[in-house]
């Protein structure tokens, strides 16, 4: 029996590491660091939490295809419960992101056939039963397990992702149903009107706001705070996986141990950075242990 479900896709990450400052558009041919690795965020939140010493299980869909297999080997060596691992006829979902030497990222993504795929509910319903906690990703197959997690009295924790529109129509679902959300604050300068927004109407919703380099942004109920980074000297190398790893470390610590949201956040922060600190890589994921001793190390002495 598992104590997270996790819902979404998992697939190829293939990550280019430019030489340069930027792609020179002059030439037909630029020189860069190539890496192929299991990644999107069913997969770094899976292993996140496989990494933590967490039962873990994984809802979602690969390809029957080489890149299918790897993902298939590489969580179930991860002792991930794969039950509710189905084939996708389209293949395995695949993104590729150019990654500058300043830190930013441009992602291309092909999610294959998500849009069109139907989940076994029968076959989900085995997998989530008993299960305290479901983390949500945005598949468009994945509104349809909503209910399901609901109605089997799950905690739904739903990440939004870089959120635009936050009235977006294809997030509604998601939002909805969540009792906890995550979204990266990329696109806005100032999150608190969305924070504000997705916390209003829903009393003990927490909302979490991923904002790089900036920190994080919390809301509990009609309550907005700011928190800045930990002050940790890991490098940031690779934000890859960093959103993930926040949801994995808050959501660990909020709901399945009992911290506080402010607590837990902090220990978000702490698995974010650390996953910062790996280049081209969801291996080596923040263990409880490294955790544990890191947010003792910042928390001593309070």
């Amino acid at each position: 029996m598992s104590e997270v479900v996790v819902i979404g896709n998992a697939g190829i990450d293939t990550n280019v590491y430019l030489y340069g400052a930027d792609v020179d558009f002059s030439v037909e041919a630029n020189f860069s660091d190539n890496r192929d690795m299991v990644g999107q965020a069913g997969g770094y939140s899976a292993r996140g939490y496989a990494a933590l010493g967490r039962a873990t299980a994984f809802i979602g869909h690969v390809g029957d295809d080489h890149n299918g297999r790897l993902v298939r080997e590489t969580l179930a060596a991860d002792g991930i419960d794969l039950r509710g691992l189905a084939i996708d006829p389209a293949g395995t979902a695949r993104s590729v992101n150019l990654m500058y030497r300043d830190g930013r990222r441009k992602n291309f993504y092909d999610g294959k056939g998500h849009m069109a795929l139907e989940p076994d509910l029968d076959l989900c319903a085995g997998v989530l039963s008993g299960a305290r906690l479901a983390h949500v990703h945005l598949p468009n197959w994945a509104r349809h397990v909503l209910p399901l997690a609901r109605a089997l009295g799950l905690v739904i924790a739903c990440d939004l992702q870089d959120v635009v529109d936050p009235a977006d129509p294809y997030r509604a679902d998601f939002i909805a149903a969540a009792d906890i959300l995550f979204f990266s604050a990329a696109n806005h300068a100032d999150p608190t009107p969305l924070l504000a927004r997705f916390a209003g109407g829903r009393p003990g919703r927490v909302v979490v706001a991923g904002m790089g380099a900036r920190g994080c942004g919390l809301a509990v109920d009609d309550t907005v705070r700011f928190f800045p980074p930990p002050p940790l000297d890991s490098p940031v190398i690779d934000t890859n996986g960093a959103g993930d790893a926040l949801a994995v470390g808050f959501l660990s610590s909020y709901v399945l141990d009992g911290y506080s949201p402010e607590e837990a956040l902090l220990r978000g922060q702490i698995a974010a950075r650390h996953t910062c600190a790996l280049r081209g890589a969801s291996d080596g994921l923040i263990t409880q242990p490294e955790l544990d001793a890191r947010y003792a190390a910042l928390t001593t002495g309070r």
